[in-house]
């Protein structure tokens, strides 16, 4: 049976030892979760992974209060949200207070450039991961690449992109069903 300081202690392992915010901490919560603890399936995982992308939050915070009250109901949810803010908070009042005193240190400007290739491929091994489990094909990967270069190239915002991919996905689907039903009537 899962308890509370369980849930604490596994949110604040991921909490803990993940640089880079959210998407970094994606294959530790995977391991965490699906592997050692076995709270969830895979495919679970990857439901709660999407389901929490898809609320405002953060993702972490959102996979953990998912996560916390699938298992233990609202008390097991602040558990988990609590075990996964508390070191991060702690990190960031430390670093706010240091910064400032050694920002201009070679030595600290080094390490932050070492940081950023390391984060992104962090966030990059889950996403190919995730995409191979969730069967994504070549035949739809060109969405998200549209959608960043979008972003990136035009500076169209993120809310038009999600918008229009609401209402492209829900278009989409519609037809399929019209297509099916047809087939199905002859």
């Amino acid at each position: 049976m899962v308890k509370y300081c369980d849930l604490f202690y596994s949110f604040l392992k991921i909490g803990t030892f993940t640089l880079g915010g959210g998407y970094a901490m994606i294959p530790l919560m995977e391991q965490e979760l699906v592997d050692r603890r076995q709270w969830m399936s895979r495919e679970e995982f990857l439901d709660q992974l999407a389901l929490s992308q898809s609320m405002p939050g953060v993702l972490a915070v959102n996979m953990a209060t998912g996560l916390g009250y699938r298992l233990l109901g609202l008390r097991g949810a602040l558990s988990a949200v609590a075990g996964n803010i508390v070191m991060p908070i702690l990190f960031i009042l430390l670093l706010a207070m240091l910064f400032r005193h050694f920002r201009d240190i070679p030595v600290v400007e080094h390490f932050f450039l070492g940081v950023r290739p390391a984060v992104v491929a962090l966030i990059a091994a889950p996403v190919f991961r995730l995409a191979k489990s969730a069967n994504v094909t070549w035949r739809t990967c060109w969405i998200p690449i549209l959608s960043a270069l979008l972003i990136w190239l035009f500076d169209v915002s993120p809310i038009i992109i999600i918008l229009a991919a609401i209402l492209l996905g829900f278009s989409y689907g519609r037809a399929q069903e019209a297509i099916k039903n047809r087939k199905a009537n002859g």
